[in-house]
This record gives C-alpha cells, structure tokens and sequence, in this order.
C-alpha cells in the first residue's frame, strides 16, 4: 500500500461501473482520485460519494470532460495536476455500445463508439503523456474480450475494442523508452449498467467491477520490471 500512497491517478468514466469500481479500489490503497464524465453535476456527486464511502474525502474529485475532444481530456488533465500537483496513473475506461446488425447500424452510432471507445483513449493519453513522463507512470485502458473475440451485431464495438487493444499495445512499445508502462484489460461479462443491463443477484455470476478494481490494484503493485501488456479476464463459471 505504501508504494501507492498518495499516487495520482486520473480516471475517465469513473462515475459508475467498472470505472467506479477502480475508483473506489485506489482510493481505497490511498491514491488520489480525479474521476470524469460528461456530466459535471454527475462527476462531482459521484467524487463525494466516493469520498464519504472510502474515508477519502479531499482525496477524490470530479471534473467534466469528453473523452471525444482532445481538449476537453488536456482540461481534466490540468485539473488533476491543479487539485494534486502530479499524475501518475491513466485509467482510460470511458465506452459505450451501439449493437445490431450492419444494415441497421447508422453513421451517428458507428461514429458515437469509435469516437468514445477508441478516439477517447488516443485524446486521454495524448493530453496526458508529458505528465506520465515526469512521474514515468502506468497507463491502463479498459478494452474487452470483444476486442478478441467478434460477435453478430458488434461490427462498431468489435471494430472500438479491437482498435483499443492494438493501439494499447503499440503505445505500450512506444513509451517504454520513458519507463512508462501500458497494459489493456479486456474482460468479459461484467456486472454494471452497460448497454441498460441491470445488476441483480442473476448477474452473481458475472465479474463485478470491484474484481476490476481489484486487478487495477494488482497490476500497480507489481514489481516495476514485470509488465502484464495484456490480461484477459472472463467469469469462471458462466449459465450453461
């Protein structure tokens, strides 16, 4: 925990879900938490709650900012360094989902996912790389085991996933040459409000996002010589 203590880490999307469940495990190993959304009233209700829950408070903020526009994510990022004084960790975790099949599928949805779930990881480590520099920190974006495995309906967040998984990777080989580690997460199931699902003892037997949180932990803890790049991670026993 030491190792962690008062580390900076900036997290998109961090409001609900999988994002919120890191947020809440950082703060948690008593890092500093800057978590966005669109929504600034939605960001700023979260960080309290998340501040109350985790005995965090002071520790944990809220900015509004879109992952879509490059400024937008460079704004966050100066935030965190006004409230904190650095930023050490860049959870790109902000997504969405259109499905249905390609004939169905419209201009507007297509460019809603690959603008949110691909472009939005580019703007969050292109705004924040020279800061990662400085701390030679962690990125982790948050991909999917459809950025893997491709489905019927999921031409957009296949073609997202499968982008946010090589770009990841690429990146990864870019920055090691500032001692700066990238890894991706691509887990399966999850039990959040992703695409109006709604968690429920049905859902146990999905991961839930305090799993990933966990991971998240894990992987900043680990000896820094050691790189897990990329982790798949699914539901040991899923419905038959």
């Amino acid at each position: 925990m030491e190792r962690l203590k008062n580390k900076v880490a900036l997290i998109t999307g961090g409001t609900r879900g999988i994002g919120y469940g890191i947020a809440e495990a950082l703060l948690n190993q008593g890092l500093k938490v800057v978590i966005t959304s669109r929504n600034g009233k939605t960001a700023n209700e979260a960080a309290e709650t998340l501040g109350t829950k985790t005995n965090s408070v002071g520790r944990v903020v809220g900015v509004a900012a879109d992952v879509r526009q490059l400024e937008s994510q460079e704004n966050a990022v100066k935030q965190a360094i006004d409230s904190f004084g650095q930023l050490d960790v860049v959870i790109a975790n902000a997504g969405l989902g259109h499905f249905g099949s390609i004939e169905d599928l419209t201009s507007t949805q297509w460019n809603d996912v690959i603008d949110t779930n691909l472009t939005g990881v580019f703007n969050s480590i292109k705004a924040s790389v020279n800061e990662l520099k400085k701390t030679k920190g962690y990125y982790i974006t948050i991909s999917s085991l459809a950025g893997a495995n491709f489905f019927a309906g999921g031409s957009a967040y296949n073609a997202s996933k499968f982008g946010v998984t090589g770009f990841t990777q690429a990146v990864m080989l870019d920055l090691r040459q500032h001692d700066i580690k990238v890894s991706t997460i691509m887990p399966g199931s999850v039990s959040t409000h992703f695409n109006g699902n709604e968690p429920s003892d049905k859902g146990a037997w999905k991961i839930q996002a305090e799993d990933i949180g966990k991971l998240v932990v894990d992987l900043l803890q680990m000896n820094p010589r050691t790189l897990p790049s990329k982790i798949e991670v699914r539901p040991t026993m899923p419905p038959s």
